[in-house]
């Protein structure tokens, strides 16, 4: 699951109008924001499987650190609470500590049985990738709906609030595409370089709710 993780993200804007976009995103994306430099420092591992199918070529050998249910439950209640103490924003804190581990709930679903439970516990996984277009479904409605409530809740205050979000949609869509129908990595320190592009979507989610307004409720109030 990839764009999936930013539609949940943009939707939980509509939950809490004060929290601005970029700690959404960030809240939701912890685990695949901190993977690649898990990997690059040996902590955690992948290979590559050539002649398997594109969404299945990647085996997830071991990332009990920042793919497991219960590292991430922890992280999402240091996150909200830290959230909470800089931001006096319960709602928000709220909405940040639960969209960490929803990582872990929608990645189950598309993820062969590697997911584990916590570090070294049984793995899961529904296996939604051995069908490319139950995938595809899947992360469409989720990255589409989460664009439309976004939009929705929020109203450019120029052209930069305007093009911004579009801009950040069809960069992460092209991106998604790319890597799903593009040659598979050249080995697993490639993929990671390449995984730490996924930081910019972060500062670029904060550009993006600095210049849009809630839609009933004024300005963004925590940026």
């Amino acid at each position: 699951m990839v764009l999936g993780h930013y539609g949940l993200a943009l939707g939980a804007k509509r939950l809490t109008p004060r929290s601005s976009l970029g700690f959404l995103v960030l809240a939701a994306q912890l685990a695949d924001l901190f993977w690649p430099i898990m990997l690059l420092s040996g902590v955690e591992s992948v290979e590559i499987v050539r002649g398997r199918p594109a969404l299945l070529r990647l085996d997830f050998v071991r990332y009990p650190i920042t793919h497991s249910l219960l590292v991430e439950v922890v992280s999402g209640l240091l996150f909200g609470a830290l959230y909470l103490l800089f931001s006096k924003d319960r709602r928000g804190a709220l909405v940040c500590a639960l969209l960490v581990p929803s990582h872990w709930l929608l990645d189950v679903i598309v993820h062969v049985p590697d997911l584990p439970l916590w570090p070294g516990g049984p793995k899961f996984g529904l296996g939604a990738w051995h069908s490319p277009a139950l995938t595809l479904a899947l992360e469409a409605v989720l990255f589409v709906g989460g664009v439309v409530v976004y939009s929705r809740s929020t109203r450019a205050k120029n052209k930069v609030g305007q093009f911004s979000l579009w801009g950040f949609v069809v960069v992460l869509v092209a991106g998604y595409l790319s890597a799903r129908l593009g040659p598979p990595p050249q080995d697993p320190g490639s993929l990671a370089r390449f995984t730490l592009c996924l930081w910019i979507f972060v500062p670029w989610a904060f550009w993006i709710d600095r210049h849009r307004a809630n839609a009933r409720h004024g300005p963004t109030a925590i940026t």
